[in-house]
């Protein structure tokens, strides 16, 4: 059993926990940002390549440090998936006005006394690739390590922040009533934890769940969780889930529902399987209609499934960098792209406005003082209004509404958990903003 669970060890990471990880990805980063750049390791190269450069399964292999540089760009090829469409049109069109300035824009990281530049930065947090508009603009954008500006990259669990806008664009044309119970939508949940909670809870995860997401404990919940949904065929001695739909009806309820946030991956899997419900079309089916094809993406994106070809929603996305700032530029139009409303108005501002930071607060998320979650997505309350989806080793789309600003960022920083990360990134975006608000 204890072999079959780390070969999840990828499905676990991206599931998008932002605790403790495993020895496998908490380990110290000896290599630098330059030394452990997937080009410079040679993995995976020669014809055959050579044995001590080859990247495979077990996950506890390909989502090591510094194997995961290489691993982030090809997960396709390690974990069975489905492809998003983008459909047979034409890409939408994206205008470059690089800014040259950006590069050498200084900040204080937090918790620190000295000064850091921009460009800086960017090795310190591993950036695999990072983008920025201002208006509209493309005003700068850079690509290392296993990214380059045609090539897709895990999102983690970005891809929740999807989720949670599908979800918000079914209330908004009154598909879906984010007051009703779960089990309107999913009788199968009336004996889970999810049985006495409310949809707006789970998008929120305002749930009150029995559910250890602490990736450093072998006996987790997230164990057990990542082995229903792996794809492959189970061992004759297996005893748990074979899926995600048959674990998430097995999880159990702490507390009462709606009194604080817990991030707890599988409250997204549930938001998944309303969608499905509610509207007779997969998650994936309106990531295409609603959202890849009305923008123009440039590339086709990958969606990790389990055996019924479920979509891992807590964090199976892969995307291009641009496509990412796409989306995110839509959010920040209030739903308009390209002079064409993509989601309603009604959808930005729900997301945007956030959730409940009092709930929020004992969460312990010591970079987002006075933040809060709504509908998958990680709402700031500074005074720029910013608010960001969010993935483990640095994933984000950051919206900052005051500032005209959209960042797009893949990474494959060495730790998983965004504490780590955020000290340097929040107020590097920050000195962007504030620099070009001054232009």
């Amino acid at each position: 059993m204890m072999t079959t669970l780390s070969s999840h060890l990828a499905r676990l990471a991206l599931l998008g926990g932002t605790l403790i990880a495993t020895s496998a990805f908490a380990q110290p980063h000896a290599l630098d940002a330059a030394a452990s750049d997937p080009r410079t390791m040679g993995w995976m190269t020669g014809f055959p390549t050579a044995a001590d450069r080859v990247i495979a399964p077990p996950a506890s292999d390909y989502l090591s440090f510094p194997k995961l540089r290489w691993t982030f760009c090809h997960l396709r090829e390690m974990q069975a998936s489905r492809r998003v469409s983008r459909g047979l049109g034409p890409s939408s069109a994206m205008t470059s006005a690089p800014d040259s300035a950006i590069e050498s824009l200084s900040f204080t990281p937090i918790g620190k006394d000295s000064d850091m530049t921009w460009r800086e930065s960017l090795d310190a947090n591993y950036t695999d690739g990072i983008l920025i508009m201002h208006k509209g603009v493309i005003v700068y954008e850079y690509y290392s390590g296993c990214l380059n500006q045609a090539g897709r990259h895990g999102a983690m669990s970005v891809t929740k922040s999807f989720v949670g806008t599908v979800a918000e664009i079914l209330i908004a044309e009154g598909t879906l009533d984010d007051s009703a119970p779960v089990t309107q939508y999913v009788p199968e949940l009336a004996n889970s934890a999810f049985g006495s909670a409310t949809v707006r809870e789970v998008m929120d995860m305002t749930t009150s769940l029995v559910f250890n997401e602490d990736y450093a404990d072998p006996k987790a919940d997230i164990w057990a969780y990542a082995a229903a949904g792996d794809p492959t065929p189970k061992p004759a001695d297996y005893k748990g889930a074979r899926n995600f739909y048959e674990y998430l009806q097995g999880v159990r309820k702490a507390n009462e529902h709606g009194e604080v946030f817990r991030y707890k991956s599988v409250n997204t899997d549930v938001v998944a399987w309303v969608i499905a419900r509610a509207s007779g079309k997969d998650f994936l089916q309106h990531l295409e209609e609603r959202l890849w094809q009305p923008l123009g993406m440039a590339q086709e994106a990958d969606m990790m499934v389990d055996s019924l070809g479920t979509p891992l929603a807590a964090g199976g996305l892969s995307l291009g960098l641009r496509d990412a700032a796409r989306f995110g530029q839509m959010m920040l139009q209030g739903g308009m792209y390209d002079g064409k409303r993509i989601i309603p108005e009604a959808v930005v501002t729900s997301i945007a406005g956030g959730g409940d930071p009092e709930k929020f607060a004992s969460a312990g998320y010591s970079t987002l003082p006075g933040g809060s979650y709504r509908s998958q997505w990680w709402a700031l309350h500074n005074e720029n209004g910013a608010y960001s989806a969010r993935g483990i080793h640095g994933q984000a789309i950051y919206i900052d509404p005051k500032a005209e600003m959209v960042i797009a960022r893949f990474a494959t920083y060495p730790i998983s958990a965004n504490a780590y990360i955020d000290p340097t990134s929040l107020p590097a975006y920050q000195a962007v903003a504030d620099y070009l608000m001054g232009k």
